[in-house]
């Protein structure tokens, strides 16, 4: 007989690789009181209300950033222990097709105390990216690894 693991996943997200037309990978510079700055992939919570993980991706693109983005594809899976049992986030590379930073939504922009949400573009090509505190750390290392095949995948490769 074969024991089973059952899991609970308390909570799952969408987030993106989102790179743009000139090979910058799209990111969220999360500043709060009390802490140093760190960077992370735009996205957020799957809703009950969300079709898809995908459909949820683009929804928070368009709160978080006020973007639309194309030829979105699940290319890494994280997760951690959560309060509520496992939390599950699915990444997704996708192409920036447009941004209007003044179409942005949501929570995080009408209350001061959760901290800045600054829109930041770090070049995939450089090195900018190995010097900025990403997280998740293994997305920071899937990206560092992966580059080459993001940059094909997101159709931004030159």
């Amino acid at each position: 007989m074969t024991d089973q693991l059952t899991v609970a996943v308390g909570r799952r997200a969408a987030r993106a690789i989102l790179i743009d037309e000139l090979g910058r990978l799209v990111l969220i510079k999360r500043t709060k009181p009390g802490q140093a700055p760190y960077w992370t992939a735009p996205g957020g919570g799957v809703e009950d209300t969300d079709a898809s993980v995908e459909a949820a991706l683009y929804r928070e693109l368009a709160e978080e950033l006020g973007a639309k983005a194309t030829d979105a594809s699940q290319v890494f899976l994280f997760s951690s222990p959560s309060d509520s049992g496992v939390a599950v986030q699915h990444f997704f590379v996708a192409r920036l097709a447009d941004l209007d930073e003044s179409a942005r939504s949501g929570p995080e922009f009408s209350d001061p105390s959760r901290g800045g949400y600054d829109l930041d573009r770090v070049d995939l090509r450089g090195e900018d990216l190995a010097s900025i505190d990403l997280k998740p750390t293994a997305l920071k290392e899937f990206i560092l690894a992966n580059r080459e095949a993001l940059l094909v995948e997101a159709g931004a490769a030159a």
